[in-house]
């Protein structure tokens, strides 16, 4: 059966050791915590403690998982070839659908509960490090869909108490609408 936790420390353990070595990357997967919520938890504040916050913040954006990444980027994709515009790409049905809209010329994706598996029995966090890996899995899907580098910015998070999880997504050149990328 698949195990999310050994996926996640294999992840963490990477992505730890590309920024530094790997007694580092033990040190910070390697927890005694049995349970998720804790391990969760403390792994993220051995990170904090360990890394200034841009490189915690690289190292969480390249934990993203990708699951379901195929079907959501045919869907961006999709919609980038049936747009001419940003504000007309958000403005699709389906892209209402998977969270997308469209304010005051910027982008946004939301979700009204938090998609991760290691949080589902994670009450609160304290901080954002752990919800990081979402921001790098959408830098990854919309720069592909767009075909243009994307940064993207956590604005609110369901398991830091926000009643959505709310990211801006600002695509860094424009993008050609109306063809595939």
């Amino acid at each position: 059966m698949f195990d999310i936790r050994k996926i996640q420390e294999q992840v963490i353990y990477n992505a730890v050791k590309a920024e530094s070595n790997d007694t580092m990357a033990q040190k910070i997967v390697n927890g005694n915590q049995k349970n998720n919520p804790a391990w969760v938890k403390n792994t993220m504040k051995r990170l904090e403690n360990n890394f200034d916050k841009s490189t915690v913040k690289k190292i969480r954006m390249s934990c993203q998982c990708g699951y379901g990444m195929d079907e959501k980027l045919a869907l961006l994709k999709e919609l980038v070839v049936s747009s001419s515009s940003l504000e007309e790409f958000a403005n699709h049905d389906k892209a209402k659908t998977a969270g997308l809209s469209y304010h005051d010329n910027e982008l946004y994706l939301q979700f009204p509960f938090c998609p991760c598996p290691m949080l589902a029995e994670v009450d609160k966090l304290e901080t954002n490090t752990w919800c990081q890996c979402t921001t790098g899995y959408s830098k990854i899907i919309f720069e592909k869909a767009f075909g243009c580098k994307v940064d993207v910015e956590l604005m609110k998070s369901v398991k830091m108490g926000d009643e959505i999880c709310l990211m801006k997504i600002i695509p860094l050149k424009s993008i050609q609408f109306g063809f595939t990328n």
